[in-house]
């Protein structure tokens, strides 16, 4: 724990003018990113007496080790920094909107020749036009069922759209009317896009225009005795104003706007949102925070504001957003949204009226959705603050381990023999930091040599960087190997003092896990005592009996099976042992794929694709002169050369046996090559399981 008065800068250094600092730990990671009006006078809060500090503040300060600070123009600008940085460092301390479900939007692709309207999650991409959030699929999908009969929108796949043009049958909702059938030319892209124009006009909430227009078109045809085009245009009628019953009128005069509604208790804090458009609520999302510093509800709202709005420009920034309380101050938040929206945008609290009575619906679901949170996260935090104390008593740690790096080694039969790294932090995953292995160092099955090698390649790297960045001087043995050989990913980038967010091996964990028993944690333990570390804890978890061991004991620890100790080392381990066998059968999948064209120096995939479409498949090709092989577009006669003496060299494969008949199949086809249709290569099979045990 550091103390703040040795990284605290000295009297005068602090500029008084707007700005963005960040505070940051021992390893030069960013654990906290803030902005002020006033430098000077916000970093001076952080340096007072701890015990004046608010408890999450105080863990901050000390967790911190030096801050730093840039200065900016206004107020505004510090806004746009902070929110940059927030989302670049992704910095620890910093209060971060936790979504507990990535929420379906109805998307249309107006970046298509064909428009299509489909469910989409996740980043929104450019030139697709989005509506929702919605809380569920599947509402998305009968509004869109209904909507189809009216609008008959492309909605397949582009796999499905390019067989029914194939074979030039529409599917089956072609069939119903419930699509135009571009794939088929019964309508002209231009007559597509403009269907798919007025798709997205309705659902923008511009409903009373057209459904004024079908009303005098009905009437026309009624009139003019055209009874059944009457009842069809009856039935669109009906099926609009019941896709429109699905969103309740909420207020009279057509606003857009989003409502922002917080609840929040000393600990937490909940945001509930509702999209309305239209005078219509057509979409609702929800957020949770833990609050690690203390923060007032403006603030808590100015987040959520550059939670919501940060990527968001044009119309999906709306003219009115309605919060609980006001940001302070309020001007720099609004003229940022102004500029998100490129025209003026109203932040306010609502005082009266219908706008009012719909805001108190949205804190009642703030509220509620805060309580069912605290309901089923109470539980899970304790559970794992328990079961890390647990691993510490058992192990004889000085405190709870809050990094755990697990390592497994997967092969088949000694073959494609791969290591993979899993990181826990505070007890939950942290996906973004696996690491993958491919042991280079010997060939052959040895579980102890590869964990060895393993170990060995991870806190090499760790020491490299360590000595780049000044953090560690003393020199070791074995830090050359910075780029070792094997690893899946580019290599780390370098630390410099502007760069927060150090790479690939840069941070150390608290105890590191392997799959195995005492021979693969003795093998851990050597690794680490060659290279002078003597500060990371090691153990084992054997799979037969769930066993811990520890390097040099005789004995191992055994836990309680109820413990949540032991059942947060078997979560590690299987996560270490599924990430590493994903990864072993992907690389399998890959060399059961390869051909004898994958050995040809200077052959890409562009002109192996080609070369097996000109010929059909690697028989003909073998059997191909040079010149026949120069006929391919892209192929010269010094590659058709190599081709020839490649093919020439390589055996080729055996010829197929029916197993049923005993009858030998003589067309047999070679890895690389299909049987149905040249150029597209297929696996030329699957390992059968049954061969050897994947560990």
């Amino acid at each position: 724990m550091a103390d703040p008065s040795s990284y605290r800068p000295r009297p005068g250094e602090i500029p008084d003018s707007p700005g963005v600092y960040r505070f940051r730990d021992e390893h030069r990671r960013v654990i906290y990113v803030g902005k002020a009006k006033s430098l000077r006078q916000r970093l001076a809060n952080y340096f007072q007496d701890l015990a004046g500090l608010h408890p999450r503040t105080r863990s901050m300060v000390t967790t911190a080790a030096s801050v730093e600070w840039t200065v900016v123009s206004t107020e505004v600008e510090a806004l746009q920094l902070e929110y940059s940085w927030i989302k670049e460092y992704d910095p620890r301390f910093n209060v971060k909107y936790r979504d507990d479900k990535s929420y379906p939007y109805l998307a249309v692709t107006m970046n298509e020749q064909f428009p299509r309207v489909q469910v989409m999650r996740g980043h929104k991409k450019k030139g697709v036009r989005y509506f929702g959030p919605y809380a569920h699929a599947w509402a998305i999908r009968d509004t869109v069922d209904l909507l189809l009969r009216v609008f008959p929108v492309r909605t397949c796949s582009a796999g499905v759209f390019k067989n029914a043009a194939r074979t030039g049958r529409p599917c089956l909702l072609g069939y119903i009317d419930k699509c135009s059938a571009p794939c088929v030319d019964r309508i002209s892209p231009e007559d597509h896009r403009e269907l798919a124009d007025e798709f997205c006009d309705f659902m923008a909430g511009r409903t009373g225009t057209y459904l004024r227009r079908l009303e005098t078109l009905m009437a026309e045809a009624a009139e003019d005795m055209e009874y059944e085009r009457a009842a069809r245009l009856r039935d669109d009628i009906g099926a609009l104003k019941k896709a429109m019953e699905k969103n309740a009128v909420v207020l009279a005069d057509a606003t857009d706007a989003d409502l922002i509604a917080v609840a929040e208790d000393e600990l937490e804090a909940a945001v509930q949102i509702f999209h309305v458009r239209g005078g219509r609520v057509r979409g609702q999302r929800g957020w949770v925070t833990d609050k690690v510093e203390e923060i007032t509800t403006g603030a808590l709202v100015e987040h959520a504001l550059q939670q919501l709005y940060g990527e968001e420009t044009g119309d999906a920034v709306p003219r009115e957003v309605l919060v609980p309380a006001l940001p302070d101050p309020v001007e720099p938040v609004q003229e940022w949204l102004t500029r998100r929206r490129g025209s003026g945008v109203s932040l306010r609290v609502p005082q009266r009226g219908d706008k009012k009575a719909l805001m108190e619906t949205v804190q009642r679901n703030a509220q509620q959705a805060l309580v069912l949170h605290k309901t089923k996260r109470a539980s899970d935090l304790t559970t794992r603050s328990r079961a890390l104390e647990e691993i510490a008593d058992a192990l004889g740690l000085d405190s709870a381990p809050l990094r755990i790096e697990c390592y497994d080694i997967s092969h088949l039969q000694g073959d494609d023999v791969v290591a993979s790294m899993v990181v826990f932090e505070d007890g939950l995953a942290r996906k973004s930091e696996y690491r993958r292995f491919q042991i280079k160092g010997f060939r052959g099955q040895d579980d102890v040599r590869s964990m060895h090698e393993v170990i060995t390649r991870r806190f090499r790297r760790y020491l490299a960087d360590k000595e780049r960045t000044g953090e560690w001087t003393d020199g070791a043995e074995g830090t050359g190997d910075t780029a070792p050989d094997g690893l899946t990913e580019p290599p780390a980038s370098t630390l410099t003092e502007d760069d927060g967010r150090p790479k690939r091996f840069a941070y150390p964990p608290q105890l590191v896990v392997v799959d195995g028993g005492a021979p693969q944690v003795a093998a851990a333990r050597r690794a680490l005592d060659e290279l002078g570390i003597d500060d990371i804890a090691v153990c084992g978890l054997a799979k037969r009996l769930e066993e811990v061991w520890l390097p040099g004991d005789d004995d191992p620890v055994v836990l309680p099976r109820t413990s949540e100790g032991l059942y947060l080392l078997q979560r590690v381990r299987d996560e270490a042992h599924r990430f590493a066998i994903t990864y072993q059968r992907a690389k399998r999948a890959k060399r059961f794929r390869a051909g004898p064209l994958d050995d040809v120096p200077g052959l890409g995939e562009t002109r192996k694709h080609a070369l097996i479409k000109h010929f059909g498949s690697v028989k003909r090709l073998r059997s191909a002169t040079i010149d026949q092989i120069c006929e391919v577009p892209g192929v010269g006669r010094k590659t058709a050369e190599t081709i020839v003496a490649a093919l020439a060299q390589a055996v080729p494969a055996g010829p197929a046996v029916n197993t049923a008949t005993g009858e030998i199949m003589e067309d047999v086809e070679e890895p690389g090559e299909t049987a149905g249709s040249p150029g597209e290569p297929v696996s030329a099979g699957v390992p059968d399981e049954r061969r050897g045990q994947e560990t």
